[in-house]
């Protein structure tokens, strides 16, 4: 069982699609009847923070982000893969609008659901509303883990957590391209750019990690995890 030190901070490592499994026929039909598959390409935008969110987002293939926008600079909550929702928490009374914007990191196809047909569903489906909580609550979970990594963590400890979250989250392998910028990664980490350059290079001199133009490759998985855990 993860707890805040050992839990993976820039992801919720759980799929969503399961949510659906416990529809009725009927109400399987209703949601399919009011929803679209839309494509997005590399560095698109799917939702924009403040706009109206006049549907939940479900992504269905591809990689992306999750950000507030700062005047300065974003600040990066987490990554998402396939088979999760995107903006579950613009979806409560009194509030139209994304809280957050979210953009791809590859070609991505995202599920976008009438948002009235949303709340019709988990309001007349208990099992269905279960299993929205406990997205709910595990999103949660993940953004306590992700404010421990940047506020207790040091900087080492915060590269082999997100190294270790690409590895086991995302990607499934212990050998991935890295599809994420480095700025992107110093966003995550609360690093700077050249910091993020400078611990890389140093694990792959520590043979933690091979790196391979944008291919890493995971070579001490315990190591990393002991230095995100104790680092």
């Amino acid at each position: 069982m993860h707890n805040a030190t050992t839990a993976p901070s820039c992801i919720v490592n759980s799929t969503h699609f399961d949510c659906f499994e416990h529809l009725t026929k009927e109400e399987a039909e209703l949601l399919e009847t009011n929803k679209r598959d839309v494509k997005f390409k590399k560095g698109e935008m799917i939702a924009k923070q403040g706009s109206f969110a006049s549907h939940v987002v479900f992504l269905k293939e591809g990689l992306v982000k999750v950000y507030l926008e700062g005047n300065q600079k974003d600040l990066i909550l987490k990554i998402v893969p396939d088979n999760h929702f995107l903006s579950l928490s613009s979806v409560f009374d009194g509030n139209n609008t994304f809280i957050y914007s979210v953009s791809t990191y590859m070609d991505s196809t995202a599920t976008l659901i009438s948002i009235d047909i949303f709340k019709q569903l988990v309001r007349n489906n208990a099992k269905f509303a279960h299993q929205i909580i406990n997205v709910l609550n595990t999103n949660t979970a993940q953004i306590y883990g992700r404010f421990y990594c940047l506020s207790r963590k040091q900087s080492h400890g915060r590269v082999a957590d997100i190294i270790l979250c690409l590895s086991e989250n995302v990607f499934n392998t212990k050998k991935f391209k890295l599809n994420i910028s480095r700025n992107d990664l110093a966003d995550l980490t609360g690093l700077s750019s050249e910091s993020v350059n400078r611990i890389f290079k140093e694990f792959k001199e520590d043979k933690l990690i091979d790196i391979d133009g944008k291919s890493i490759s995971v070579l001490d998985f315990d190591k990393l995890q002991e230095i995100s855990t104790y680092g």
